[in-house]
């Protein structure tokens, strides 16, 4: 059977109503009828071509939530009808060293959902067993699908560096990935100073959880917080003064970014050397770091703020966002008929 979608024939070109025959479903594979799916801004990235990655037709779409309705003979620990979303990968080799080691985001093989991958900007979409992580009941559905690639993004580095509860915690840019690193890094406990080239924003920043707020374009204001942080996560992907930014580390703090800055960054050595400070990034998370951020996410109340689209206003939605209007996620809403 045929599955209907919204694809781009090419760069910079608008989605258009799209079918295509999935063959048949792969025996660790699993197929999950759509119900909302997230539009990140990796999504324009590649329907832009930005990233030279591109395949076209392009179907979008890598934050989709949706119930199973189909299992191939080897899929493990999931059933018919349960909810599951599906993130940035719906593959890895499930036998090489990082996979085998819980890393299997960095597999050399990881299978990108919208990558010579049709993704969830359809009516169904499918993705291996291990990667349709299970949504705990407490979650709003509605709102859930951008926890799945910017959610794990923002929440994966305070697993894997050991940010403690007692840590003072940056957060540059409160946008799509910021805003939810803001109430991630509260409620794990940490005084969170928000950088941000909006000064509008002020009130919407207290609610989410911050207790400071620095001006990202003011060196001078920036160099005001200097010596204050043990963590600095960089969301922007915009060149910033990354020397100041530095700066406001503490002795062994460390600046980790997940942006996707496209210029190179200019590090001065002696600022790493003196204080003993760390620059890191990371890609999204792995399987079991998914589900643990679905539990977090649940357990504290955690959804990100989100603009609500039909799926077939999917090229509207897209402008929203390429305008910087989105506050702060869209997510669309399957409506096939």
């Amino acid at each position: 059977m045929d599955i209907r979608g919204w694809a781009a024939h090419g760069a910079k070109q608008k989605l258009e109503p799209f079918s295509y025959n999935p063959g048949p479903l792969g025996p660790e594979e699993v197929e999950i009828a759509v119900e909302y799916c997230g539009l990140c801004h990796s999504d324009l990235s590649i329907l832009n071509n930005d990233w030279g990655l591109s395949r076209y037709p392009v179907v979008p779409g890598h934050e989709a939530v949706g119930r199973i309705v189909a299992l191939g003979q080897y899929a493990k620990g999931l059933r018919m009808g349960q909810r599951v979303g599906v993130g940035w990968n719906s593959s890895s080799c499930m036998h090489c060293h990082q996979c085998m080691t819980g890393n299997n985001n960095l597999c050399a093989e990881a299978g990108a959902t919208i990558i010579g991958h049709h993704g969830g900007f359809a009516e169904r979409v499918r993705s291996h067993w291990a990667w349709a992580i299970p949504l705990p009941d407490a979650l709003d559905i509605s709102s859930a699908g951008p926890l799945l690639c910017g959610g794990v993004t923002v929440f994966a580095p305070l697993v894997i560096y050991g940010v403690k509860p007692t840590d003072r915690v940056g957060v540059v840019g409160i946008g799509g990935l910021g805003h939810m690193a803001i109430r991630f890094a509260n409620a794990w406990g940490c005084e969170v100073t928000a950088f941000t080239s909006n000064s509008s924003k002020a009130d919407e920043l207290r609610k989410l959880g911050t207790h400071r707020m620095v001006s990202s374009r003011d060196s001078a204001d920036i160099l005001k917080a200097a010596n204050t942080l043990d963590f600095l996560l960089v969301t922007v992907n915009i060149p910033l003064d990354w020397s100041a930014l530095l700066k406001t580390l503490k002795p062994n703090g460390r600046m980790h970014v997940v942006g996707a800055v496209l210029e190179p960054m200019p590090i001065p050595a002696f600022d790493l050397i003196f204080g003993q400070k760390s620059v890191s990034g990371s890609p999204t998370g792995a399987p079991a770091i998914m589900s643990s951020m679905l539990d977090f996410a649940a357990r504290h109340d955690i959804a990100p703020q989100v603009e609500h689209f039909p799926l077939s206003k999917v090229n509207d939605a897209i402008e929203h966002l390429a305008a910087g209007k989105a506050r702060y996620r869209i997510v669309l809403d399957a409506d096939f008929h």
